[in-house]
């Protein structure tokens, strides 16, 4: 299974983790959604935000055990040298491969691969672990949807922000 995550920070406190999968890598249709609302999260801190993600992420993550790979939303590494992000801590954590896709450049990740897709004059930024980051760039730019940013990643933001879809199957 090939699934995408993100989480939002809802003003009214808490977080909302969502998930999309799909059983093949393009994400040509989602399979399963699913989101879970964690009441208590960390305060955000600078260089430690994956101390505020993972939890949420954990908690969308459960029981699911057969994830071969995992899309989020932000880079993996930070530097060349391989400061890690909040891909690397996920990478890490789950034991799975990781693609980070960051829709901002961020200025020491200049090993970041730049990628176009559409129409669009603006890149993605793409890290990963786990496999090489010309291959993640690849699964990236193949990914359905005919916008900037994939119709996964589109879908799973918009899961975590509230937003549900009536038609494709959803969790609580």
């Amino acid at each position: 299974m090939f699934a995408a995550v993100d989480v939002h920070y809802p003003p009214s406190g808490g977080a909302r983790a969502a998930l999309v999968a799909s059983s093949d890598a393009a994400f040509s249709s989602i399979t399963y959604q699913k989101t879970v609302f964690v009441a208590e999260v960390a305060a955000y801190q600078p260089g430690s935000f994956y101390k505020r993600e993972l939890p949420p992420l954990r908690a969308v993550l459960a029981g699911l055990d057969d994830v071969g790979l995992l899309v989020i939303d932000g880079y993996v590494d930070l530097d060349p040298a391989g400061r890690p992000g909040l891909g690397a801590h996920v990478h890490e954590e789950f034991g799975i491969p990781v693609i980070g896709v960051a829709k901002t450049r961020f200025a020491s990740a200049t090993h970041a691969v730049p990628v176009l897709r559409g129409t669009a004059a603006r890149p993605l930024y793409v890290t990963a672990a786990g496999l090489p980051a010309a291959e993640a760039a690849e699964l990236i730019r193949a990914m359905a949807g005919k916008f900037r940013l994939p119709g996964a990643l589109r879908r799973v933001d918009a899961l975590a922000r509230g937003r549900r879809s009536t038609t494709q199957p959803h969790s609580p």
